[in-house]
């Protein structure tokens, strides 16, 4: 059996102001779930309060990991257990190369493991990027820009999902991914995190859009409108959403309409 993870009767608020209101959601390894909603709905909530962002207080709930509630946990130990966050907006860091970042998280996973671990040698760290460059279809030189810094929209995507293929989380959260990309990138994007899906990685791809899910065929779409999950389903909901939109989601359920 794989690891689950389990959402329970998440209430998060940002300076006292309510955003999230009792989300209950599960995902188990092998699945990928989509979240769509509007603008202000709580998606980006949900998903930088479930890897520890300071600026969000969870006020009532868990979040359950195997039994465990990473809630209590350090948001870099929340990263060491498996979880990972593909961010809308990556930040840069200039002076650090994409290789020494990724390098430095796997050695801080590793000496949590065993403070006596000497840390990933050079030479297999480097064949690790490699493999997992030539499988993304990324060029070598990659590893060696500094991180994001000078990047273009989808190379910032691109290099989340090398991320993900180094660093092996059990639950990858996505982020609006897609948010700000081409026909083209959005294509290469969905590509690696196809290659990326299987048994032992669980993905919740958060987005406003149809068109990501396209590609990356979801078993599982979940609605979010007013901080809550108001429906959940297959491809169905999703195509329901692409055709009418939002507003007969608000009307159905008796919620003021929002900006989309």
């Amino acid at each position: 059996m794989g690891a689950t993870l389990e959402i329970r009767n998440l209430h998060v608020s940002i300076d006292e102001t309510p955003i999230l209101r009792g989300v209950d959601l599960t995902i188990n390894q092998g699945e990928t779930h989509a979240l769509m909603g509007p603008n202000g709905s709580g998606k980006s909530t949900l998903a930088y309060a479930m890897l520890g962002h300071p600026a969000y207080s969870v006020d009532e709930g868990e979040v359950l990991f195997d039994g465990v509630d990473v809630l209590e946990l350090e948001p870099d130990e929340r990263s060491r257990l498996g979880l990972f966050l593909a961010f809308q907006y990556p930040v840069s860091v200039p002076g650090v190369t994409v290789a020494n970042f990724l390098r430095s998280a796997i050695n801080s996973r590793r000496k949590q493991e065993n403070a006596e671990d000497p840390g990933i040698s050079i030479p297999e760290f480097r064949r690790l990027m490699k493999e997992r460059m030539d499988f993304l279809d990324i060029d070598h030189s990659f590893a060696g820009r500094y991180l994001n810094a000078g990047f273009s929209g989808g190379e910032k995507k691109r290099n989340e999902i090398l991320q993900l293929a180094v660093l092996q989380p059990r639950f990858a959260i996505l982020d609006e991914t897609d948010s700000g990309l081409d026909i083209d990138a959005l294509r290469i994007v969905a590509d690696g995190v196809n290659k990326l899906k299987g048994p032992e990685l669980g993905v919740l791809v958060i987005t406003h859009y149809k068109r990501m899910l396209d590609y990356l065929n979801p078993e599982y779409v979940h609605l979010m409108m007013d901080g809550r999950i108001v429906e959940s389903g297959g491809a169905a909901l999703a195509e329901e959403i692409e055709d009418y939109g939002y507003q007969p989601f608000f009307e159905k359920h008796g919620l003021e309409v929002t900006e989309e």
